[in-house]
């Protein structure tokens, strides 16, 4: 079943994050062929250039290698999946930090709110 997009991102990066949270939560290995152009549009339920260009901006970023007439490769290299992760979750904590201060809080009140989550969190399980 195809998946909601959001009108405020460009679709083919939208599906680019998904492919990289999929291989940072390694549901997707390093060294892995991706799925054909055409399967993963189906999959995405997006037209195939829109894949096409998702994975050209992946090989551009490094993450993937096209091997003409074999498909597209993860890059068989675990140290770029631990960058991509970190480049993820910098990512992320930026937005968290930006969105924070949209508000008007201090960094001082950004950590205690993340404490009380946590220990909220801790005392849930």
């Amino acid at each position: 079943m195809p998946d909601e997009f959001h009108a405020s991102k460009p679709i083919y990066l939208q599906v680019v994050d998904r492919i990289y949270f999929s291989i940072v939560r390694g549901e997707i290995k390093h060294g892995e062929k991706l799925p054909s152009v055409r399967d993963m549009a189906v999959q995405m339920g997006v037209n195939p250039n829109t894949i096409q260009r998702t994975y050209t901006e992946m090989e551009r970023d490094g993450m993937v290698e096209t091997k003409r007439g074999q498909g597209t490769y993860v890059k068989n290299d675990p140290a770029v999946v631990v960058e991509l992760r970190n480049k993820i979750k910098t990512g992320i904590v930026e937005e968290f930090v930006e969105s924070m201060n949209e508000i008007g809080l201090t960094n001082d009140e950004m950590l205690e709110g993340l404490q009380q989550f946590f220990s909220k969190r801790e005392g849930e399980v």
